[in-house]
């Protein structure tokens, strides 16, 4: 395909080589998650992983994903998951696309030596857009 004849502002700089495109994309899925793989995997059962709320306790509080457990990013360290076997797999996520409250948990976890994926769209996207069950300021799922 010829790069000169398209007049596209999608494609208006260079469209990398596909192997390079093939390895970036994997290396961010190796990465990431979604809601809806998450979902499926709370329905399914899948108990391999751990998913961490990495928000504040009281924004937990208020909402967070069923199955989640509360572990704000900014306590996150060495003895806080002291806990953890080093096998433990984690998926974190935090508010939304507009926070990188994830990543920075994220980071810290796999600076720790535990495999993590973040879990993109947050609550946001798992609450308002995809309306998966939450618990509600109180222990059952809200439906």
């Amino acid at each position: 395909m010829s790069t000169t004849a398209i007049v596209s502002n999608a494609f208006a700089t260079q469209v990398a080589a596909s192997d390079h495109a093939h390895a970036f994309f994997t290396d961010k899925l190796a990465c990431e998650t979604d809601c809806s793989d998450v979902y499926a995997d709370i329905k399914a059962g899948n108990k391999d992983y751990l998913l961490l709320d990495v928000r504040s306790s009281e924004a937990y509080e208020k909402s967070h994903a069923i199955t989640a457990l509360s572990m704000p990013h900014k306590e996150i360290n060495q003895q806080s998951f002291a806990q953890y076997d080093k096998d433990t797999l984690f998926i974190v996520y935090c508010w939304g696309p507009g926070c990188n409250g994830a990543t920075k948990a994220a980071a810290k976890i796999s600076a720790l030596g535990f495999a993590v994926k973040e879990m993109i769209g947050g609550i946001h996207y798992w609450e308002d857009f995809e309306r998966y069950p939450v618990n509600r300021r109180v222990n059952e799922a809200q439906q």
